[in-house]
């Protein structure tokens, strides 16, 4: 991997979206139109999940507009569409529909991180024949990332080391999701409430099998509540970087403001093991800087 495709840092950090409207004045600039929330965004993180792709596939015009308004070091993690992978279950027209989704990204080529894979928990081992010729006729200049969901891929068995193996085989990553916070806190605040009820219960998984390792985490909304997690996850971290990996982490908070303070103490913890440069001011800070606030 060269290091143009690292950036500033041996790994990328970002979250689930950039366009949060409730960030303005918290995260953006007080001022923030949603034309500069990107451009904001990525004056901080270096990458985000591109989950806007699972529902709408981009016209050409937004595609520039999203490659203008980040730096050559950002990189947009984005997901397949769902008719790729809820509808079509990867088969039946599933594969031309996703090299049409590529091909509309191509512009992208030097900002794009792994694609997001995100396979319907109806997507059992059964189907893995599907996934194999899926995966191996993806063109190989971009990387990938594989997200599962079903039960027999989380056997400890030979289910599970197939899909592995495959991976390996492919240079994939396998995305991990590590949700144990949230499903074990006990809160009464809606978002939380929300979020255990959307998402998988399923147990993360700390192997490798390609160069990228991608973990999406998910807890609570305040810092105190996922300390341990992600001080637990900053030790993994540091160790995949240390053995020339270079990781894929996104932060999220069930009430989706929260994710930028979490991810910002995420990359505290990690450099306190590595030696890391701090994340820039948020954009609302230099605003009241320039101000003469503080």
């Amino acid at each position: 991997m060269n290091r143009a495709d690292k950036g500033a840092m041996p790994y990328h950090l970002g979250t689930t979206q950039w366009g949060l409207k409730e960030w303005k004045g918290v995260f953006f600039s007080k001022d923030a139109t949603p034309d500069r929330f990107l451009s904001q965004y990525a004056s901080v993180f270096s990458t985000v999940e591109g989950n806007t792709t699972f529902y709408r596939v981009p016209d050409a015009e937004t595609v520039q507009r999203w490659k203008e308004a980040v730096p050559e070091t950002f990189r947009f993690c984005f997901k397949f569409p769902k008719s790729v992978t809820h509808e079509h279950l990867l088969s039946g027209s599933a594969l031309e529909r996703a090299m049409s989704f590529l091909k509309r990204l191509e512009p992208l080529r030097t900002r794009l991180g792994p694609f997001h894979l995100q396979l319907s928990e109806r997507f059992s081992h059964e189907q893995m024949g599907d996934l194999e010729r899926f995966l191996e006729q993806l063109p190989a200049e971009y990387s990938y990332a594989v997200e599962v969901r079903h039960p027999d891929f989380f056997d400890n068995g030979r289910q599970e080391r197939y899909l592995e193996e495959l991976l390996r085989q492919l240079n994939m990553d396998r995305v991990i999701f590590d949700t144990r916070r949230l499903h074990d806190m006990k809160s009464s605040d809606p978002s939380v409430l929300e979020a255990k009820r959307k998402k998988p219960t399923a147990p993360p998984r700390f192997r490798t099998t390609g160069s990228r390792p991608f973990l999406r985490y998910v807890g609570g909304n305040r810092w105190i509540d996922n300390e341990a997690w992600l001080k637990e996850w900053a030790i993994m971290v540091a160790n995949w970087i240390r053995e020339g990996l270079h990781p894929y982490i996104f932060i999220h908070s069930p009430d989706k403001v929260s994710a930028p303070e979490l991810a910002r103490h995420f990359h505290r913890e990690l450099a306190s093991l590595i030696s890391l440069p701090s994340l820039p001011a948020w954009p609302v800070d230099r605003q009241d800087q320039q101000l003469g606030l503080f």
